[in-house]
């Protein structure tokens, strides 16, 4: 059951499970994970899209023998779907796999086309009525599938309005949000009829340490021996968790935002320019609220490929198609006595 907006509460029911594997034979075989995967710890991420009404009008929902809900208007939206997925599979066979441990208990994936959990399920919920700004009530573990097996996970749910939320939850020790992005585009266009604009490239050795090894002296200020940091404590009542909110933000709101961050003819990309007005609030509220003058950190999570190529094109061809771990977090640190200007 989820909330919809206003507080309203939704039912989701399941009407339909089952494995998609990739559409040929896959010979089955061991992939290693590079040191940027192991640095991640088990953990799932989960991404949602959320389609218009899908067929000519809404409503047309049929019941079965059970009386429960089916998606009668997006059947074969949602056939279309499972047909590419099990066609994308065959280049992104890693999505088909598992992530086993070996003898001395490291991860490792196993190519052996388990295939992808797909479920089918319809929400009495339209889509207007969807509180977005709090997915962790509503979309997480409603209309974002809890991944139990495998690498990959996929569910489809059909709204009363005749709308549909394609969702996926993905092992992010497997792949980054650029790997997941370059599924997702190829499962859309195998969809679409079109050919495979990128295909993904399995190269973990792409990776590999320098030889010999540099390190560059900012890693100094953002990373601490985990000896030299203190006990955890236990966390106070008030303690804040981590949550997920979700804006939406207009295409004219951001070129204003790109307009003022860019002055004396350098241009700021729209990511820069949001990332800064986000960190001026963020510490505009610490300077306000934060009475023991704390250290407030912002960490803006960035694609690590172009920063690995040292200016070789043929590098930078073979990790653009790389599917993995290559991120880079870069952290700006709160300045207590910061003048935050108003703008």
């Amino acid at each position: 059951m989820g909330e919809g907006g206003g507080g309203a509460q939704f039912i989701v029911n399941v009407s339909k499970r089952e494995v998609v594997a990739v559409v040929l034979p896959l010979q089955g075989h061991w992939l290693p994970l590079s040191n940027r995967d192991l640095l991640l710890p088990p953990v799932d991420v989960g991404v949602f899209f959320v389609s218009i009404k899908t067929c000519a009008t809404s409503g047309e929902v049929v019941h079965n023998s059970v009386g429960e809900p089916e998606i009668l208007c997006n059947n074969r939206g949602v056939s279309v779907l499972k047909k590419a997925l099990a066609q994308v599979l065959v280049s992104h066979y890693v999505f088909a796999g598992e992530v086993v441990h070996n003898s001395v208990g490291e991860p490792k994936i196993l190519c052996n086309n388990r295939g992808v959990d797909f479920v089918e399920a319809f929400a009495e919920v339209e889509r207007r009525d969807i509180n977005l700004y709090n997915p962790d009530d509503t979309i997480e573990g409603k209309l974002v599938p809890e991944k139990k097996h495998g690498v990959f996970a996929v569910q489809a749910t059909g709204l009363r309005c005749g709308g549909l939320v394609v969702a996926c939850s993905f092992d992010h020790r497997v792949a980054d949000a650029y790997s997941a992005n370059m599924f997702l585009v190829s499962w859309a266009e195998l969809a679409l009829s079109k050919p495979i604009s990128t295909s993904p490239s399995f190269r973990p050795s792409l990776l590999n340490p320098r030889r010999p090894g540099s390190i560059h002296p900012s890693l100094d200020d953002m990373y601490v021996p985990v000896t030299k940091l203190p006990p955890p404590k236990h966390p106070e009542p008030d303690y804040d968790h981590l949550i997920s909110r979700i804006y939406y933000i207009t295409a004219e709101q951001l070129s204003r935002l790109q307009s003022l961050a860019s002055t004396k003819g350098c241009r700021r990309t729209k990511l820069e320019s949001f990332s800064a007005f986000l960190w001026k609030m963020v510490a505009k509220l610490a300077v306000t609220q934060n009475a023991d003058k704390k250290i407030t950190k912002m960490g803006v999570v960035v694609d690590g490929r172009t920063r690995l190529t040292d200016g070789d094109e043929h590098k930078a061809s073979l990790l653009g198609s790389y599917f993995g771990n290559v991120l880079s977090t870069r952290v700006q640190l709160d300045m207590h006595q910061l003048d935050i200007q108003e703008t």
